[in-house]
Parts: structure tokens; C-alpha cells; sequence
């Protein structure tokens, strides 16, 4: 039976949030509003990722053949499959069945889905935005959250799990150094607490078809030690130079972002492997760049920066003394081992031979992620932290943020690796704070 063809009028944030998103309506109608053109014209010379974004839909919708094919005011078919239409009437009269004040532009939208509905079509306006979707609910119009990146938090792999096995299985790991497994359900790089009846227990790694085991570590990382199981291996696949991607998730005090410091120290200063470590985070939700702060570059990151260098300012301390921790950071500093970047920034790099910490991922956008991951050169070890439940991003959530969706993506991938952290470390007040609040 054939689906009944739909109109979906689509916002500007989806768009930027996904710039491929017009392609994605099969058989349908797509409507854009002459608004969302404006937006986008408006935010087309931004440097950040929604200035890029927003080039990118008016290049694709620009380079769109017209004349055979149709026009933007009957319909232009997209190879894709969806007929999409330009509103493009710019008087806009008052309708006495639509309740909201046309000041705004997301009002205009919602006054088009309005129209549109009331001369028969089958409606259904898409936007990432909650309240706007609200409000045309209240006028009977329906409404969609733009999903095509969306997948679940709630069901997403841990990285970790346990297992029953014999104590004949753990005496053979122990002895053999790897144990043949294909009983269990395994991702690649996916870490197991086997035990037995008799109490008897090892933690390993899956790799091909096999439990191996994790990489010793006879001393503290920079003064650093796992509290916890899921510390252990999140540190094994911080230092494994064959695992070049890697995510780890948890909520404040789990010790992920200074782990992943602490290994890149390692790694860099101790071990020579990579040349510097680049540390980046989002600057400001929806990646506005940090040309509104006063000072150079360098002053105006600080501030944004100012967990990491907390972090460092920590490292250095339990490896060198209290005394000696400034000259320390102030070394590390001038060696140039040690680059602070903005993620709007990132876009146009090649990044070889760098161990890159991309703090608070759960603040980027599916393609804000895959920017940075695509920046990544010959060499290059990209690790991404962050938090899904603690979004600033208002066009995200637990399930559309660019952490979640390259969990999902990778998690088969022989080069990617994920842990979740759930254990806070940070103190018993912090750890209490957590669970209560």
C-alpha cells in the first residue's frame, strides 16, 4: 500500500545541524520558507561550523537544475527522491486561524505549515527546536524531530562487560596470555571481567576473535594511577598506539579528561610517539567562534581552556612537588608539546603524528565530530570525551549529540575503541553530588 505523500516544512536549525538533510525526505514534499533562506544567507559568513553549514545547503540548493526538472515554486525533483519547494511569497497577510504574532521568524514558519494545512496538504514540520514544535502541536499541525542523526544513548554499548566462564578458561588466559572466545556478543576493542564459580577472575580485551590481555603498567602515568576497572581500560586504550580513535563517557569526576591528558604526557613527553598534544573543546554552544572575547587568541582561550590547564596544573604537581609545579607548567608550555585550539578552528587542518583530546564532544554536532575526525593525519590518535547527559547545545540531546552518534557509527571498527565511566573519583562530596542532583 502506498504512503500518502506529506508536506514537510523544515526549519533552519535542521538544515544546519545537517546539511545533507533535504535529501533525506524520500517521496515527499520538502517546503523551505523564504525565512530559512534568509537565515542562512545571514549565517553564511560566519568562520564556524554553522557558517559552513549554512553554505553548504545554499551551494547544493544553488547548483540544483532548473527548467526540465521543474522550478522551486511548482517543485524540483532531488535525485534523492523529494520534490523540494521554495516558499518564496513574501507578503505575508493576517489569518485569523493562526494564534501567534508573525515578530518573529520562527513564527513565519510556523504561519507557512499553517497555511499550508489549511488548503489540505498533509503537514509536518520539522525542527530540532522544542518550543517551536510545541507551539504547532497546540495549532493541531504534526511535528517531527529531525532524527535522520539521531540514535539512542539509553541502549548504546558500554565497552565493558562481564562474563561467566571456567576457572579452566581463566587458567588458560593466564598461562597462554589469550583465550579463543566467540560464545559472547563482541564489539572490537570491547573490555570483559571474566569470573568463575570459584572466584577466580581476569580483566582482557576483545581483539579478532580472542580475549587478550590489557597492557602492563608497572608505574603511575604522570602520577596517575586507575581507581577503578573502567579506569584500567580506559587508560590500556588511551596508550595503545593501534587503536587511533577512541571516546570515553561519564559525568563530572570520572577522571576522563584527565586521563586522557595524563596519557598524552605519557605518550608525547615520555614516549616520543606523537609530536604535541592538541586539546580543543567547544568554545560556546553551537560553536560560536571566540571572536566576541577581548584579547589574542591565546587570552581569550584561557578562559575556555581554564579545566584543562587545571588538569595539567595538577599532573605537574604530583610529578614534580607543589614547589616545582609552575616551572613545570611553564616548561611544558614554551616546549610547544602542548597546543590549545578551538574546534571552529580545526576545519581545514591536516593534523599528523598528534595525540588530539576534544573535550566535552557531547557539544558538537554528528558533522562538527566528523570534521575533527576527518582533520586527523598519518599518525594522529583522536580521543573524544564528554558527558551526553550534560548538553549546552540547545539543538541537541542525549541522542543526536556527535559523541553518541560515533559511539554508534565505530563501535565494529578494529581502530576505535569506547569506554564508559560511571564511577566518580573526584571526591566523596562530588561523588554524592552526582548521584543526588
Amino acid at each position: 500500500m502506498p504512503v500518502a505523500k506529506k508536506t514537510f516544512v523544515i526549519d533552519t536549525n535542521v538544515l544546519l545541524h545537517d546539511p545533507h538533510a533535504l535529501k533525506n525526505f524520500e517521496e515527499h514534499d520538502v517546503i523551505l520558507p523564504l525565512v530559512v533562506l534568509e537565515e542562512l544567507d545571514g549565517l553564511k559568513k560566519n568562520s564556524n561550523e554553522l557558517g559552513n553549514n549554512a553554505r553548504s545547503v545554499i551551494r547544493y540548493i544553488d547548483g540544483l537544475t532548473t527548467g526540465e526538472n521543474g522550478d522551486f515554486n511548482t517543485g524540483i525533483k532531488l535525485p534523492e527522491g523529494p520534490n523540494l519547494r521554495i516558499h518564496l511569497e513574501t507578503k505575508i497577510e493576517k489569518n485569523k486561524g493562526f494564534p501567534l504574532p508573525l515578530d518573529r521568524n520562527s513564527n513565519k514558519i510556523l504561519f507557512l505549515a499553517h497555511q499550508l494545512k489549511e488548503k489540505g496538504e498533509g503537514v509536518v514540520f520539522v525542527s530540532k527546536d522544542f518550543v517551536s514544535r510545541v507551539k504547532a502541536e497546540a495549532m493541531n499541525i504534526q511535528t517531527e524531530d529531525y532524527e535522520n542523526l539521531k540514535v539512542s544513548y539509553d541502549k548504546m554499548y558500554k565497552g565493558f562487560k562481564q562474563i561467566d566462564v571456567t576457572k579452566k578458561d581463566i587458567d588458560a588466559f593466564y598461562k597462554d596470555g589469550s583465550v579463543p572466545f566467540i560464545k559472547e556478543d563482541f564489539h572490537q576493542n570491547e573490555y570483559c571481567l571474566m569470573t568463575s564459580p570459584e572466584r577466580s577472575s581476569a580483566v582482557c580485551k576483545y581483539k579478532g576473535k580472542k580475549l587478550e590481555p590489557l597492557i602492563s603498567i608497572n608505574k603511575s602515568i604522570w602520577g596517575i594511577s586507575p581507581l577503578n576497572m573502567e579506569q584500567r581500560c580506559a587508560i590500556d586504550l588511551l596508550l595503545r598506539d593501534d587503536v587511533p580513535l577512541v571516546t570515553m563517557i561519564g559525568q563530572a569526576g570520572t577522571g576522563k579528561t584527565l586521563l586522557a591528558l595524563a596519557c598524552g604526557m605519557h605518550k608525547v613527553l615520555d614516549e616520543n610517539v606523537y609530536s604535541r598534544i592538541l586539546v580543543s573543546r567547544p568554545i560556546v554552544p553551537l560553536g560560536k567562534d571566540i571572536g566576541y572575547l577581548p584579547g589574542t587568541k591565546e587570552e581569550k582561550l584561557f578562559n575556555w581552556m581554564q579545566p584543562i590547564y587545571d588538569n595539567l596544573e595538577y599532573l605537574c604537581e604530583l610529578t614534580n612537588g607543589a614547589d616545582n609545579k609552575q616551572a613545570s607548567m611553564e616548561f611544558i608550555m614554551e616546549s610547544k608539546k602542548i597546543e590549545m585550539e578551538a574546534v571552529t578552528y580545526i576545519r581545514g587542518r591536516t593534523l599528523p603524528k598528534i595525540y588530539m583530546i576534544i573535550d566535552e564532544a557531547q557539544n558538537l554536532t554528528p558533522h562538527e565530530v566528523k570534521t575533527v575526525i576527518s582533520r586527523a593525519g598519518h599518525g594522529t590518535k583522536v580521543i573524544l570525551t564528554g558527558d551526553p547527559t550534560q548538553i549546552d547545545n540547545p539543538y541537541l540531546d542525549k541522542d543526536s549529540n556527535g559523541l553518541t552518534y560515533t559511539v554508534s557509527r565505530f563501535r565494529n571498527q578494529k581502530l576505535f575503541g569506547h569506554i564508559v565511566l560511571e564511577k566518580t573519583e573526584r571526591s566523596e562530596l562530588a561523588k554524592i553530588a552526582a548521584e543526588l542532583m
